[in-house]
C-alpha cells in the first residue's frame, strides 16, 4: 500500500488582494478630456515558499493611462494566492508556481483592476488574457542570459572589462 504522504497533491488555500493603489492625479480636469487614453500594462509574477508545502504566488499588474501628456489614472494591484503543493517532484514545483498558480490568480486580478478603474469614474480596463507558460519561459531565458552575463564578467560600452 502506497504512503499517502507521497501522493502528489495540489490545493488552493486562499486567493486574496494583497495590495492595491489607485491614483487619479489630474482629476477633475482629466474627466473633461475627449481623447481616448493610451494604456500601458506591466505585469509581474512572484512566489515565496511559506514552509510545510505552502507557497504564496502573487501576480501584480500596473496599469497607467495617459491622455496627451497627462496621467489619467494609475492603478496597481497585487493579487495573491496561497497554494498547498505536496509530493510533487522538485523540478515540477517551479512550473507549477510560475504557470499554473498565476493562471488561477489572474482572473481575480483582472476583475479587481476593472472594478477599481470603474470606481474611479473611468470605463473599465479589461486586461487581455496572459499566456503564463510563455511568460514563464521568457523569464527563465532572461535569468539564463543574466547568469551567463555575470559569469562572463561585466563589460563597459567599449567592450572592456569593468573592474
Amino acid at each position: 500500500m502506497a504512503d499517502q504522504s507521497q501522493q502528489p497533491s495540489f490545493g488552493i488555500q486562499r486567493v486574496y488582494m494583497k495590495d492595491a493603489s489607485l491614483e487619479v492625479p489630474n482629476a477633475p480636469q482629466i474627466f473633461l478630456e475627449q481623447e481616448p487614453p493610451a494604456v500601458e500594462v506591466q505585469l509581474d509574477v512572484g512566489d515565496t515558499a511559506l514552509g510545510g508545502g505552502m507557497y504564496e504566488v502573487t501576480v501584480t499588474a500596473t496599469v497607467t493611462t495617459r491622455v496627451k501628456d497627462m496621467v489619467a489614472f494609475l492603478v496597481e494591484i497585487k493579487q495573491g494566492g496561497i497554494f498547498e503543493i505536496r509530493g510533487v517532484p522538485d523540478e515540477q514545483i517551479e512550473p507549477l508556481l510560475g504557470i499554473v498558480c498565476p493562471n488561477i490568480v489572474f482572473p481575480y486580478l483582472r476583475a479587481n483592476v476593472a472594478d477599481f478603474v470603474t470606481r474611479a469614474g473611468f470605463p473599465p480596463i479589461h486586461l487581455a488574457e496572459i499566456n503564463f507558460e510563455a511568460f514563464f519561459q521568457q523569464r527563465k531565458a532572461a535569468q539564463v542570459q543574466q547568469t551567463q552575463g555575470v559569469g562572463a564578467g561585466l563589460v563597459n560600452a567599449n567592450g572592456l572589462p569593468v573592474q
